[in-house]
């Protein structure tokens, strides 16, 4: 069972101390089948033999901070998350058992084979966390209030890490080594000066108690492990130091029997220390990433590590790696576009340095990476490595072109342009053109054409050109080559895309866009809506290609109509991004907001979102993408009727989304800037309509069902027929058929009447009182004979009229 926190915080306190029971320190263990991660709220659980995830423990509506295995029963697990609950499941047939509810946040979990029915927890308690044992109350149902807390320890740090039992003992470093024996029940401080003369920095980092003898192992910030003995003894306390880290120690680890010490750091090596034997190690080198975790299965037979690039690796106690469990790679920054493969369905962006990762989303799991660089990379401070700041594939899947640069001082810039064609042989894809120096300045866009026939991409560079690459044959092969380059009053261009057939070129030069033939290299027309260069561009899909839509930096979003030529709306609102959803008309436009992003889905055929929905995440939206589904949603409503095809994704820079977040649905609509197009004139005008309907509805009763008023109403006048002929059927829907016999009896004639009399007088007090300034006329007043008269007539059939019209 591996759990790997979200956000590892870095511990800069130089103490630690250490009280009595027997826990690991690490947030990840593992059992001899199964290992357990924790992703967000839900817990996962893997095969270690196949890799696959096989269930799903989902309870949690929180972020989960811990697991722990029973100790009394391995198919069990406990868990705890910031919603203030522990859970005990079965996680072999992924069965929630019981629900302990504390009502605190809990930061980490700990259990002992020594204290049945107790498990440990961290809380925030008194503006400071505190170590207390939880007791489990033994009672039937599937929830239970836990509320018996006894404090044990006082001033400790929420990192899992920082904490540890081992044989009589408890260990924690908020502010130094502070030990509680069991037996003695008393607790011992010991500490190191946080730098010394020689230049040594003994911050503390990790901790790990060894489960047979008293000793406690601490990894320090300068890479050296001490091990601490005699700790029970006052101010005889004895450490011995062990180096090999030539960074920070960030994990500690016994095995079961206490034969070995496992560390390591960003080396990506796993150490393996024979405890008792000296300085003598083994190592299990070359894991791809910094290692952040370590944990051991109950049995010793596997290890387990968790490293930097969100991966597991599951490895047997002879050295041989058993499972990679590869999660989507979050980087520090991720500086290319969030791509959708087209042959793999696959997400495509920065992955490990100097690499992109093909990442299935249906199955949440890494398919490969693909090395552009194909450098070595060194782990060290303050070294400049080449980046992979751009990526683009073409619609049909055959093309990936790359940009990566490399710069070592503010003067020198290296770029390098590289073209990949994809391998059917290999289901990969290979380099095929590399381009140095494309631009004289960074490439700041670029895209390919959707034109099947002519394959071309297009850059837009610092250096004041956009230029057009097209793919040639050649006697060595098939290469890429420089076909034009354009530029527009020496402005600097921003942004480029392409139409959907290809057919049209958008380049952004600051506050003007420019429109261009690809086939002559034509400028075809230009848009300028000042103040604010332009900060994204896209055509409109289907049915609204006619449309391309461009933000500003100014917080102005502007549709311009190409068949005109003119601007067809705007709407103030800072649209950080604007994404087109390739399936569909729809646009989605994240909106900067105070400490979060709002969210509007649009056509740009239409003023009124689709869709909106206010603080969408925390933090800011960086990167977007629609990634198509694999069967087409039948029967959904209308508000979330723009997610039939296409499911949406985002990525932020808030500290507390480490992951790809996917869009949840909520119903309701808010009024957002793109309500607001069309003014103060929309809402007079609808409050101009509602009180004249209001005054004439008691009086006009016209059959809404009818289809000769929907074709007057919902078909556009340009398109509609002449009058004349139109005139039979509005004709025939105002006479009213024979509905049956009359009324025989006087009784009903006098309800009639009646109900008469009350909506005739309901209509005249829905008239209201005249308009001051203005006499009007007294309504004339039937006899009850001329309104019986009147209803004989109303119940007349007039069909013959129909018929005469018709002829």
């Amino acid at each position: 069972m591996l759990e790997v926190p979200k956000h590892p915080v870095r511990i800069t306190d130089t103490f630690i101390h250490t009280v009595p029971l027997c826990i690991y320190c690490c947030i990840a263990a593992v059992c001899h089948r199964f290992l357990l991660c924790a992703s967000g709220d839900a817990v996962h659980v893997y095969s270690t033999s196949t890799e696959e995830r096989v269930h799903v423990l989902q309870g949690h509506v929180d972020l989960v901070t811990g697991l722990r295995l029973n100790s009394s029963n391995h198919l069990q697990v406990y868990s705890c998350s910031l919603d203030g609950t522990v859970k005990l499941w079965d996680f072999t047939d992924g069965i929630l058992i019981k629900t302990y509810i504390v009502g605190h946040k809990i930061f980490s979990l700990y259990v002992s084979k020594f204290h049945e029915g107790t498990v440990f927890i961290i809380l925030p308690m008194e503006k400071a966390f505190q170590l207390v044992a939880l007791h489990l109350p033994k009672t039937t149902g599937p929830e239970v209030e836990a509320r018996d807390i006894l404090s044990v320890l006082r001033d400790v740090s929420p990192i899992p890490k920082a904490t540890s039992f081992g044989r009589g003992v408890r260990t924690q470093f908020p502010q130094s080594v502070k030990s509680k024996c069991k037996p003695l029940n008393k607790t011992a401080w010991f500490s190191l000066k946080a730098n010394d003369k020689k230049g040594a920095r003994n911050r503390f980092t990790c901790v790990a108690s060894h489960p047979n003898d008293d000793c406690i192992a601490t990894g320090h910030e300068d890479g050296k492990i001490r091990l601490w003995r005699n700790f029970s003894q006052k101010k005889e306390y004895t450490y011995s130091t062990e180096h090999w880290h030539h960074s920070a120690v960030n994990a500690l680890h016994f095995t079961p029997e206490g034969t070995e010490l496992l560390s390591g750091g960003v080396e990506s090596v796993l150490v393996l220390w024979r405890y008792g034997a000296g300085s003598k190690k083994d190592f299990v080198p070359r894991l791809g990433s910094a290692i952040e975790h370590i944990s051991v299965s109950p049995d010793g037979s596997l290890y387990c590590t968790s490293h930097k690039d969100n991966k597991i690796v599951v490895m047997k106690s002879s050295r041989d790696i058993s499972a990679i469990i590869q999660g989507l790679v979050k980087g520090e920054t991720i500086r290319t576009d969030l791509l959708i493969d087209p042959r793999t369905k696959a997400l495509v962006c920065n992955g490990k340095p100097g690499h992109l990762q093909f990442f299935s989303l249906r199955h949440d799991k890494q398919l490969y990476n693909l090395d552009i660089v194909q450098q070595e990379y060194i782990h060290e401070a303050g070294l400049h490595q080449c980046e992979v700041t751009k990526a683009a594939i073409d619609a049909q899947g055959s093309w990936l072109a790359t940009v990566e640069e490399r710069q070592e001082n503010p003067e020198e810039l290296d770029i390098i342009l590289k073209l990949w064609a994809y391998d059917e042989s290999t289901q990969s894809f290979h380099l095929n053109t590399s381009i140095s120096m494309a631009h004289e300045g960074q490439i700041s866009a670029m895209c390919f054409s959707g034109d099947a026939e002519a394959t071309m991409l297009v850059t837009t560079g610092r250096d004041g050109h956009f230029k057009a690459w097209l793919l040639a044959d050649h006697p060595d092969g098939a290469s890429w080559s420089c076909d034009y380059v354009g530029s527009y009053h020496r402005r600097e261009p921003t942004r480029c895309c392409f139409s959907a057939d290809g057919s049209l070129l958008a380049v952004g030069f600051g506050e003007v866009v420019t429109v261009w033939s690809p086939s002559t290299w034509e400028l075809l027309v230009t848009f300028s809506q000042p103040p604010g260069d332009i900060r994204d561009l896209c055509f409109g899909r289907l049915s609204c290609s006619k449309y391309l839509l461009g933000t500003t930096t100014k917080n102005l979003l502007c549709c311009w109509n190409l068949l005109t030529c003119s601007l067809e709306w705007s709407s103030t609102v800072d649209v950080i991004l604007l994404q087109p959803d390739p399936l569909s008309e729809n646009m989605a436009a994240f909106s900067r907001a105070s400490g979060s992003t709002d969210l509007f889905v649009f056509k740009p055929s239409e003023p009124r979102p689709l869709f909106s929905q206010k603080a969408v995440c925390s933090g800011t939206v960086r990167r977007a993408v629609f990634a198509p589904r694999e069967e087409v949603l039948e029967g959904c409503d209308e508000s979330t009727q723009w997610l039939s095809c296409s499911r949406l994704y985002f990525l932020t820079d808030s500290p507390d989304s480490a992951s790809l977040l996917q869009l949840v649905i909520d119903d309701s609509v808010a009024v957002t800037p793109f309500y607001l197009l069309l003014g103060k004139h929309r809402k007079s005008q609808r409050e101009t309509q509602d009180s004249v309907s209001s005054h004439t509805a008691a009086r006009i009763q016209l059959p809404q069902g009818s289809p000769a008023i929907r074709e007057l109403l919902h078909t556009p006048a340009h398109v509609l027929p002449s009058a004349s002929f139109l005139c039979n059927m509005f004709v025939n829907s105002l006479l009213i058929s024979k509905s049956g016999e009359e009324m025989g009896s006087e009784e009903e004639e006098e309800a009639e009447e009646q109900e008469s009399e009350g909506e005739m007088e309901a209509s005249v007090s829905a008239q209201g009182p005249a308009v001051q300034g203005f006499q009007t006329e007294p309504t004339p007043q039937l006899s009850k004979a001329q309104e019986r008269e009147l209803r004989k007539l109303q119940k007349a059939d007039f069909s013959w009229l129909s018929s005469l019209l018709d002829s």
